[in-house]
C-alpha cells in the first residue's frame, strides 16, 4: 500500500499526471473513448455538474480526455445508474470503433448510498444490520448482474480496452469524531468492510470477464471522509447529491492518477 503525506501525495500525483500525459497524448490522439457507469464516472461531487445525469468535465473521464486529447470522447455515465440501467441506456454509446471504455458500476445495485445514510441515523448495532442486509445483495444478486453487464460491454465494443474502476474506501477510521452526523468508529468500520467486499467482487468479476480492474484505494488512502485532507464529501445538504462522492481533488489525484497509471 502506498502511503504519503498530504503534501507528498498532491505533489507526486501532480507530477505523475504531468509525466504520463505527454507520452499518452500521442497514442490517445487515435483513441475513441467512452466513459460509462454511475455517478462516480459522471463526476458527481466535482464542480460543473449539469443535466439529469449530473455529468461534470471535472470527473476523472473529462480530466483524462482534457489531458490526453483523444480522437473522440463521449460520456454516457449517469448519476444513479445501476447495472440494469447501464445495459438499457448506455450501450448505445459503444461501437466496434470504440478503443477505450472506463466504467464504475455496482454501488447503486448494492444500495450503497442508502446504507451509508441509514447508518448516520441509527445505532451501531442497527447500522451493522443494515450493512449486513446490503452484503446479502452483493453476494447473492450482484455477481450475475456484473457478469451480464461486462458481457454486454464487450459485445458492443469488441475492440476496446475496458477498464473497470473500483470505489474508494469511504471513511477514515482514525479521527475520533466524524462530522455533524457523528458517524462512530464502529459504524465507519462496518461501512468500510462492506465497501471492501464490493470492490473485491467487482475485481473478481471484471477479471473473470477479461477486463482490466483499476483499484483506487491506494490513491485515496488517508483521504477518506473525516480525514484532515478528505477527498470524499461527507453527508452534505447543498447539494445533497454530492454526499459520499469524490471531491475535485479526489477525481484528479485519486481516480485520474489510478487510471493514468493503469493505462501506461
Amino acid at each position: 500500500m502506498r502511503r504519503t503525506t498530504v503534501l507528498g501525495t498532491l505533489v507526486i500525483s501532480a507530477l505523475l499526471t504531468l509525466g504520463i500525459a505527454t507520452p499518452a497524448a500521442a497514442a490517445a490522439g487515435t483513441v475513441d473513448y467512452v466513459a460509462m457507469g454511475d455517478s462516480y464516472s459522471s463526476g458527481v461531487g466535482a464542480a460543473g455538474q449539469s443535466g439529469l445525469c449530473l455529468r461534470s468535465p471535472n470527473g476523472y473521464p473529462g480530466l483524462w480526455a482534457a489531458a490526453n486529447d483523444p480522437r473522440s470522447y463521449r460520456s454516457v455515465a449517469c448519476g444513479g445508474a445501476t447495472t440494469d440501467t447501464l445495459r438499457a441506456t448506455q450501450l448505445i454509446g459503444l461501437s466496434r470503433g470504440t478503443d477505450l471504455v472506463t466504467v464504475t458500476i455496482g454501488g447503486n445495485d448494492a444500495g450503497f448510498a442508502p446504507t451509508v445514510i441509514s447508518c448516520t441515523l441509527v445505532s451501531d448495532a442497527a447500522c451493522q444490520a443494515v450493512v449486513d442486509d446490503a452484503a446479502v445483495v452483493v453476494r447473492e444478486e450482484l455477481p450475475a448482474k456484473l457478469d451480464a453487464t461486462y458481457r454486454a460491454i464487450k459485445r458492443h465494443a469488441p475492440n476496446a480496452r475496458v477498464f473497470v474502476l473500483g470505489y474508494p474506501i469511504l471513511f477514515d477510521v482514525n479521527a475520533p469524531t466524524c462530522g455533524f452526523a457523528g458517524m462512530s468508529i464502529p459504524k465507519r468500520r462496518a461501512v468500510n468492510a462492506a465497501n471492501e467486499e464490493l470492490n473485491t467482487l467487482i475485481e473478481e468479476r471484471s477479471r473473470a470477464a477479461g477486463l482490466t480492474y483499476v483499484d483506487v484505494t491506494d490513491e485515496f488512502a488517508g483521504h477518506g471522509i473525516c480525514a484532515a485532507a478528505n477527498w470524499i464529501h461527507p453527508l452534505v445538504l447543498v447539494p445533497p447529491t454530492n454526499s459520499f462522492h469524490p471531491t475535485g481533488s479526489g477525481y484528479r489525484y485519486g481516480y485520474l492518477a489510478a487510471l493514468s497509471s493503469a493505462l501506461n
